[in-house]
């Protein structure tokens, strides 16, 4: 997910205007669109929650598109939300069973667009293997962070750092204790 540098995913009304930057940092790599569209390509399905979605529906009635292409998306709510493409599926209820019975046998790759109470919930549950966290070099001072309410410390290693000539740093952690531990609450 991409945050701003004071760890926020949007502002508190839900816009991301602030997600492009113009900065310049001469040492970072080129963000290469191959690379991106790759990445995307082993990502199997996307979890999300209903503020993520209505973002996405958002963008795409800007002329945007649908971001993630014609792969199973399930969006966690309990809202009555337009479900507006075959791929789109909501689920209501415990997410545990919902991740380890149903989509962890089924994709080999889940990928959580968000959001913060999504996140915070997987890395709670110990339903995340990983954490993929893109700082824009910009700090907004208030809004959604991206973790909402934790409530306890989590491990991680420091997988891979990558800075960009954008200005752009993508951090790659991976989580450290075990899934099914008894504090996760799974």
């Amino acid at each position: 997910m991409a945050a701003s540098l004071d760890g926020f995913i949007a502002r508190k009304d839900g816009r991301v205007d602030w997600l492009e930057t113009s900065d310049e940092f001469a040492d970072g790599a080129t963000m290469d669109p191959g690379f991106v569209d790759a990445f995307l390509k082993t990502i199997d399905c996307y979890v999300m929650g209903s503020r993520t979605y209505e973002t996405a529906l958002r963008f795409e009635a800007q002329g945007l598109g649908w971001s993630y292409g014609d792969k199973p998306t399930f969006v966690l709510t309990t809202r009555d939300l337009p479900r507006t493409r075959d791929t789109v599926e909501f689920h209501a209820g415990d997410l545990a069973p919902f991740v380890n019975d149903r989509l962890r046998p089924a994709f080999k790759s889940i990928w959580v667009v968000g959001g913060g109470a999504v996140c915070s919930e997987c890395l709670r549950r110990g339903l995340a293997d990983e954490v993929r966290y893109s700082i824009l070099p910009v700090a907004i001072g208030e809004g959604i962070p991206f973790f909402e309410k934790l409530g306890r410390d989590v491990a991680l290693h420091l997988a891979e750092a990558k800075a960009y000539n954008n200005g752009i740093v993508e951090l790659r952690y991976e989580v450290q204790e075990n899934r099914g531990d008894p504090r996760a609450g799974t």
